[in-house]
């Protein structure tokens, strides 16, 4: 009797036991899940600022399009018209590679062993002497130069096509590629989709391997073209940097070269007349077989007017098939009717114009070039004019192909049906499901594969499965904040993915550290982009503060910060990470911007205008080191206070900004660090930026 009650009691203790272990593990499960969905709440709010801030900063640029075009032109003429003339002025045989040269040596035409040792020299940071730089960009320019505009390839049962997105200067992505999938050969196709370039510290080494393996393998291996390859992006994301200061002898003749090259790359690709590959995406009026004939060879300007380019008056060197010609720069058109006339000229020659808007000195520009100032008053123009009856359809010829091709580069899906321009961007379109439909149906293909956007993951499907996004460069916006990934298909098509990331100290990082890490860099560049802010959020705070309280509720905060930034944030929800203590729910926001450490800096020299001149400079600085570079013609890397005070009025100018002279004057005295009466390009971007959240003017120390 003793035994049985021994027996039950023991089992409902382990019953009871049991429960509680249950009910803990339950517990723990439900902590758990919730530990996790906030962390990926917290991640997706950093991600929105990231990318908002992205597409906020290419918006801006392709504002400025025509302004920069205005001003390459202005200050770097193009004297060379045809391109056996181009031709000689590449020319590399005069440049000697010295005998205490240790880096890779190429022999032509290029060998796939020669390639391979490039990949391995650039792996262990030797760079490629500039002799051999000119020698195979000019190799590839000559081969692209005959390459159709869609390039059609095929699998087959022995092959797998390997497609990449985006690698924007991730040397060590290809790298990481390379070792994961195989070197580039016939046996191993690949496809690069585009942007290539900018932001990454190695783009140019990541051109040289592509191109030299494209020379081995041109029916293997197929480059699209990116929103990115085009000289005017360039200028102010980095890739022209880049360049100068690898290559300061010859950076100029190179980036020349590189221009000519990004003009002629392929824009898609089409595998086995079923998947389509292209950077950005497609509109309503997607025609790839209009594309597949588009004659690129002249170069258009932002409005569609197409602007021919003297270099195909040489009849030597035009390729057999029109449809094989390519793309110039689709951000600007330079004046054909006064290059000879336009010689190098200083911001001095400018002086007299500068109390003018640069969009009159544009639209004058323009009209001593016959080109109007937009593709509306052109078209009113021409209806107008009884010379050319054809001319109204010569204008729809040409805008009509403009726009396709600045859709394939730039375009971003949408979730919803329907077509409309992509105003985040400021370029191209979003587009929807019933759109991607169509096109695909019209042309007989079952995906579309693009890249364009990064992803958290390094790919994403939508529309149904058949829009299919690729992104190659890991840690694009910081250490941490995504994955990148590839494309493996077969000649069943369908995409297998491999994930990776390039920096192996992101493997050891938990997600919590992963998370934190990459959010602290998102509030960072938040912070920069209210400071440059400071005073229309301060104005618009005001407008909920009628009595001048200097208190203001969470709600209005938030409609305050989306209004002056418009960034679309959520804003209530990054309120705990932007705002501390309030007075129930009111914000003093004067003190606000105190916490958030973002006020004036401390520095000795005072001038006039200070916060709205430094406001000025935040906000534009990309702007401005880009015209800085511009400026620059003999790469020197320093400018005269009366070429920064020239700059200066220009952009203000344009933005319709008012900086007073004095205030100019002052900030160039204050950051002429060695008191030589030239300011260091380089010293200037440093000489206000945010450390810690902290916004510091470096002073420099003249010793």
């Amino acid at each position: 009797m003793f035994y049985i009650f021994y027996i039950t009691t023991r089992s409902w203790d382990l019953a009871l036991q049991n429960q509680t272990t249950m009910r803990a593990a339950l517990l723990i499960q439900r902590w758990y899940r919730q530990y996790v969905a906030r962390l990926e709440m917290r991640r997706r709010c950093t991600w929105n600022i990231f990318q908002s801030i992205e597409y906020a900063g290419e918006q801006d640029q392709i504002k400025l399009y025509n302004f920069f075009g205005y001003l390459m032109d202005h200050f770097t003429p193009n004297n060379i018209c045809r391109n056996v003339d181009w031709e000689r002025y590449f020319c590399y045989k005069s440049i000697e590679v010295p005998k205490l040269y240790s880096g890779p040596h190429l022999s032509f035409p290029i060998t796939c062993s020669n390639a391979a040792e490039l990949v391995e020299a650039f792996k262990n940071k030797q760079q490629l002497h500039s002799r051999y730089v000119l020698q195979l960009l000019g190799e590839t320019w000559r081969l692209l130069r005959i390459l159709p505009n869609i390039s059609q390839i095929s699998t087959c049962h022995s092959k797998e096509i390997t497609i990449c997105g985006d690698l924007h200067g991730h040397l060590e992505d290809l790298l990481l590629v390379f070792y994961k999938n195989g070197l580039p050969s016939s046996e191993k196709p690949y496809v690069f989709n585009g942007d290539f370039v900018d932001r990454g510290k190695d783009s140019l080494e990541i051109l040289l391997i592509l191109f030299s393996f494209l020379l081995v393998y041109p029916n293997d291996v197929h480059l699209n073209r990116g929103n990115h390859e085009d000289h005017i992006v360039n200028l102010r994301y980095g890739f022209t940097k880049e360049v100068l200061g690898k290559y300061r002898l010859h950076g100029k003749k190179i980036l020349k070269l590189l221009q000519k090259i990004f003009s002629w790359l392929p824009l898609a690709t089409v595998i086995d007349n079923k998947v389509l590959v292209l950077h950005g995406g497609i509109s309503d009026t997607t025609d790839l077989h209009l594309i597949s004939r588009v004659d690129r060879h002249k170069r258009q300007n932002r409005s569609g007017i197409t602007d021919s380019d003297l270099e195909d008056d040489d009849p030597t060197t035009k390729p057999v098939d029109s449809s094989r010609r390519r793309v110039h720069s689709l951000t600007h058109s330079s004046s054909t009717g006064t290059r000879h006339e336009v010689q190098r000229r200083s911001l001095q020659g400018l002086n007299n114009r500068v109390t003018c808007s640069v969009e009159e000195e544009l639209k004058e520009r323009r009209r001593q070039a016959g080109l109007s100032q937009s593709y509306g008053d052109l078209r009113n123009s021409l209806a107008n004019s009884d010379s050319d009856p054809d001319s109204g359809e010569l204008l729809e010829s040409y805008g009509d192909e403009w726009k396709q091709i600045v859709d394939m580069l730039w375009s971003d899906p949408m979730p919803q049906d329907g077509c409309v321009p992509n105003e985040v961007r400021g370029g191209g379109c979003y587009w929807g499901p019933d759109v991607t439909e169509e096109v695909l149906r019209r042309h007989n293909l079952t995906l579309l594969i693009r890249s364009h956007e990064c992803k958290q993951e390094g790919y994403e499907f939508c529309h149904n499965r058949r829009v299919l996004t690729i992104f190659s460069a890991s840690n694009y916006y910081e250490v941490g904040s995504n994955r990148g990934a590839y494309i493996r298909m077969g000649p069943d098509l369908v995409p297998h993915f491999i994930q990776y990331q390039a920096n192996r100290a992101t493997r050891a990082l938990t997600l919590r550290q992963s998370v934190g890490r990459t959010e602290r860099s998102a509030l960072r560049a938040l912070r920069e982009k209210l400071f440059a802010h400071k005073s229309e959020l301060i104005s618009s705070f005001q407008e909920y503060d009628p009595e001048n309280t200097g208190l203001i509720s969470l709600g209005h905060w938030a409609c305050a910060m989306e209004a002056v930034l418009r960034l679309g944030l959520p804003w209530r929800v990054l309120r705990t990470q932007l705002v501390g203590d309030t007075l129930d729910g009111m914000l003093d926001y004067h003190l606000w911007f105190r916490e958030l450490a973002i006020t004036e800096p401390n520095t000795e020299v005072r001038f006039t205008n200070t916060q709205i001149l430094l406001e000025t400079m935040y906000k534009h600085h990309s702007n401005l080191e880009t015209i800085f570079r511009i400026i620059d013609t003999d790469n020197s890397g320093l400018i005269s206070f009366e070429e920064f005070r020239q700059t200066w009025k220009l952009l203000s100018s344009h933005l319709q900004t008012e900086i007073s002279d004095e205030a100019i004057s002052d900030l160039a005295v204050s950051i002429d660090f060695n008191k030589d009466g030239s300011i260091d390009i380089n010293e200037f971007m440093e000489a206000f930026r945010l450390v810690g959240g902290d916004l510091l003017q470096n002073e420099g120390d003249p010793h």
